[in-house]
């Protein structure tokens, strides 16, 4: 890791090389295999995680036990701040949803840097923003939309979250598990494998393996966001 690699994490973005290199000498590295826990909910947590390559999801147990996936998050994003501010115990479980590298942040280094460079905190906050803004139609859409409804606004998260886009289509390389899809959307697998096919057939996507492609984001947010 050096100060290149930060350089593609948005918290880091706009940050001098010599101040990037004084972030890489407090990091630490660490691996995480395919379903791996990172975090446990109601662990104390002092420290703040960045993803430098892989995803992993963000998940609550609901009151009957089952699995509910708050969201997915990919390369450069970050997780663990919530405990970071308030010294609280962690909120929701975090897993490796494939193979995993993330960099950590003691919470006193982290604050540190924030009151040294704001630019960090603007970020920081703005990225909050959306999640909140995201929990908010994640929230609406359980409560108001039908289970196809819910797959595909679950899909425009993962574009927004994971894909990439060109030419007007997005890609996402590794699609999450069809069951997680169901646990994220509320809804069972074989009802995301019934809509996947369906979205396929009527040339909204294309799929071969987990790589999913979105033919025409705009229209499809259009039709289903």
């Amino acid at each position: 890791m050096n100060d290149t690699v930060l350089k593609n994490i948005p918290l880091f973005a706009d940050l001098r090389d010599e101040i990037l290199e004084k972030i890489f000498d407090l990091m630490q590295k660490r691996i995480y295999k395919r379903n791996n826990m990172i975090l446990m909910e109601e662990d104390v947590g002092d420290t703040l995680f960045i993803l430098n390559s892989g995803s992993v999801k963000i998940t609550r147990l609901s009151d009957d036990g089952r699995e509910v996936i708050l969201s997915i998050l990919g390369e450069g994003d970050f997780f663990g701040e919530m405990s970071i501010f308030d010294g609280e115990s962690r909120s929701a479980n975090v897993i490796a949803l494939e193979d995993s590298e993330v960099f950590i942040l003691k919470r006193g280094d982290f604050l540190d840097l924030l009151e040294k460079h704001p630019k960090i905190a603007i970020t920081l906050l703005q990225e909050m923003a959306v999640r909140l803004r995201r929990s908010d139609q994640q929230i609406e859409g359980l409560s108001l939309s039908d289970a196809e409804s819910r797959i595909a606004m679950s899909i425009i998260r993962f574009a927004e979250d994971l894909g990439i886009i060109k030419m007007g289509q997005v890609v996402i390389e590794s699609l999450p598990f069809q069951q997680d899809i169901a646990n994220m959307a509320g809804t069972s697998r074989e009802t995301v494998s019934r809509m996947l096919k369906m979205l396929e057939v009527k040339g909204w996507i294309q799929r071969k393996g987990r790589r999913l492609v979105i033919t025409n984001y705009d229209e499809f947010v259009k039709e289903f966001g």
